[in-house]
């Protein structure tokens, strides 16, 4: 039995000489420990060494993808395909041992006693490999490491819509800790002054009111103008005349002044954050920021992980994409599914009537799907197909609104045509239609007063000579 091993100094074949002698032992990692032991049971079969860290680093990505590289394909083919060894192969990486066994016909094995074997033979490789010493397998090991992970972040940096992810989810959080300040902010200041809160309903003009007032004793001294139209501005002085709120320190006074100046910068930075978001989306994903939006776009494209794969996921799963618990819990209750997922924020599912959400995100979300693969895959940077889109989502909403469906409009019956016989067959067939019995033999008996015209009357007779 040989067994392969990839190392970072190159690839390596062993033989085990006597295989029998494995299922006597009861613990083979242990006894390869020993190094008479190991050169007793293993033998080197062949070794290729790497020329260079980069050669090795060629080799190793293409063993991480799954693929056979090039040097391990001539070393097989020298080593055991041409000289016809027929023992079999023990390989641990079952991706590997599949391409083996179907591109180059070798017999591969996985078995628990090679996964030891593979232990200990990793564990004793300087002293089975003649001219390999611990120092410079380590050193191979190392600058093996730092090549493949700056071969790992070069593709994550070209990777943009990495930004797009941290942005979406930095954004989220920010809104979280904004609210949570502006209550608290609000609270704490209304006990001072709470006719304030119910005067000013914005947050931002809220903590800037505060600010520049600090204690309610200084309104009526405090110009507001540059803050608050002047209706409200005379309204907040008013009110805090006549304010009941309790009154604070100094103290209390700089660390609201503080907790206010959070709120105003926090906000700043978010309305920044903000447009450096949606100028990312049109750079990345222009079609897809025309269909649903940069915040709706943005909030895909980080739950499928990378524009690339959400342009892998077909129309139906993007359509209910962020419903997943949604879903599952009406697969497990036999439920209906849901209808939208994140898909459900963009503004055309959000202005359509209720009755009609579900046919428009279905719509919109076979639409939007498309868009997402012209950017993810295709080479135009314009947003030309995403406005072609939207234009003809937005006359489908106008016309479900209006009622009309095409799916109501049933397509024209198949078959053959039949030639006329004479001008008048059609007006006479539908003036005179059989009902029941036939017809001629009622106007025959005097029951069907109906006149019939000459041309039928002979017709019909014919027919019934042909019969006799």
């Amino acid at each position: 039995m040989l067994i392969l091993i990839e190392t970072p100094a190159g690839f390596a074949l062993f033989q085990v000489a006597n295989t029998k002698a494995l299922n006597k032992i009861d613990n083979i990692y242990d006894y390869l420990q020993n190094e008479k032991q190991a050169k007793k049971l293993v033998t080197p079969f062949a070794f290729q060494q790497f020329k260079d860290t980069q050669e090795a680093l060629v080799a190793t990505s293409k063993l991480i993808n799954g693929k056979i590289p090039k040097k391990l394909s001539k070393f097989l083919e020298k080593n055991v395909i041409s000289q016809e060894v027929q023992d079999q192969i023990a390989v641990q990486d079952k991706k590997l041992a599949k391409q083996l066994q179907e591109q180059l016909g070798l017999n591969c094995i996985q078995t628990p006693v090679t996964e030891q074997l593979f232990r200990g033979i990793r564990s004793q490789l300087t002293n089975l490999i003649e001219g390999l010493s611990e120092s410079e397998l380590k050193n191979m090991t190392l600058g093996l490491a730092h090549g493949l992970s700056r071969y790992k972040l070069k593709f994550s940096t070209e990777k943009v819509d990495t930004m797009i992810i941290q942005a979406i989810a930095l954004l989220d959080d920010l809104d979280k800790e904004i609210n949570n300040y502006m209550m608290r902010l609000r609270e704490w200041f209304g006990w001072h002054f709470p006719e304030l809160g119910k005067i000013i309903t914005d947050n931002l003009i809220y903590a800037k009111v505060v600010k520049a007032i600090g204690m309610r004793i200084k309104t009526s001294s405090t110009d507001l103008s540059g803050i608050l139209p002047e209706n409200l501005e005379a309204d907040v002085k008013q009110a805090a005349e006549v304010s009941f709120g309790t009154e604070i320190t100094v103290e209390d006074e700089k660390f609201i002044l503080c907790l206010a100046d959070q709120v105003i910068e926090l906000t700043d930075y978010r309305s920044q954050l903000s447009e450096y978001l949606k100028n990312r989306m049109q750079a990345i994903a222009p079609n897809l920021t025309t269909m649903v939006g940069e915040l709706v776009g943005a909030r895909l494209i980080s739950h499928a992980g990378s524009l690339v794969n959400l342009a892998k996921y077909p129309a139906s799963t993007v359509q209910i994409l962020g419903a997943e618990k949604a879903l599952f819990k009406a697969i497990r209750t036999k439920h209906n599914t849901p209808k939208y997922g994140l898909i459900f924020q963009a503004s055309l599912v959000g202005s359509a009537p209720a009755k009609l959400k579900g046919k428009v995100s279905r719509t919109l979300a076979a639409k939007t799907a498309l868009c997402i693969r012209y950017d993810a895959l295709g080479e135009g940077q314009d947003a030309e197909f995403g406005i072609t889109n939207k234009s003809f989502l937005e006359k489908r909403v106008h016309q479900l609104e209006e009622g009309v469906n095409y799916r109501d409009v049933k397509a024209p019956q198949r078959g053959k045509a039949k030639p006329i016989q004479s001008q008048n067959q059609y007006q006479d067939d539908a003036d005179f239609q059989p009902q029941g019995a036939n017809w001629m033999q009622k106007f025959q008996k005097g029951e069907d007063k109906r006149q019939a015209s000459q041309e039928i009357v002979q017709r019909t007779q014919q027919k019934r000579v042909k019969q006799q």
